[in-house]
């Protein structure tokens, strides 16, 4: 099961573009998006994911109809941090840090986890596969460790249920009583740090 962020599923194709500067928009396809998607990066570019059936034209004209829009969202760009500048060492820290605290999460619920990989992941916070092997973003370590922890209960309790049925987040809530606040903060936060 996987924890995504609150706005698109990751892409699985990008159309040949060369490097655009903030300006120019960048188009990526995605073959389950359902719609025209607009996104503007920390670093001010555009980005256009263009769903199933759609053209690079009707984006690009998507893209026109939205320039305010855009404008404004370019504008708290420079107020936030790009925590990509500084992403070696973050994600170094990352190795470090998070491997660690899932285990001790881990045995103080009991649970086993198989293997741990730390990943860039443009669009979820983890993820757990059937086999207990269990992925992290490593943005993690920019949230507040209440935060992290949740991302980390939430990913462990998919050992025990491999949904996200009401019994599921019974399970969670047991073992993170505040979890509903780490979602909120996510909600608020969580796409500034990509």
């Amino acid at each position: 099961m996987q924890l995504g962020l609150p706005l698109e599923p990751e892409p699985t194709e990008r159309e040949p573009t060369e490097p655009s500067p903030p300006s120019e928009p960048y188009f990526v396809r995605h073959r389950r998006a359902r719609r025209y998607v607009l996104r503007v990066d920390p670093d001010g570019r555009v980005r256009v994911t263009i769903p199933r059936g759609g053209s690079r034209r009707e984006a690009e004209e998507f893209a026109q109809r939205h320039e305010k829009w855009i404008a404004r969202q370019r504008a708290r760009v420079p107020q936030q941090r790009s925590p990509v500048e500084h992403g070696p060492a973050l994600r170094d820290r990352a190795r470090r840090e998070l491997p660690p605290r899932l285990l001790a999460l881990a045995a103080q619920h009991g649970l086993a986890v198989s293997r741990i990989s730390i990943r860039n992941q443009r669009s979820r916070w983890g993820s757990c596969g059937r086999d207990g092997h269990i992925c992290l973003n490593w943005r993690l370590v920019l949230m507040p460790p209440s935060v992290s922890d949740y991302i980390l209960v939430h990913e462990l309790m998919h050992l025990r249920r491999m949904d996200h049925s009401p019994s599921y987040w019974r399970l969670v809530e047991a073992a993170c009583p505040d979890y509903r606040s780490a979602r909120a903060w996510l909600r608020r936060h969580g796409p500034s740090l990509r």
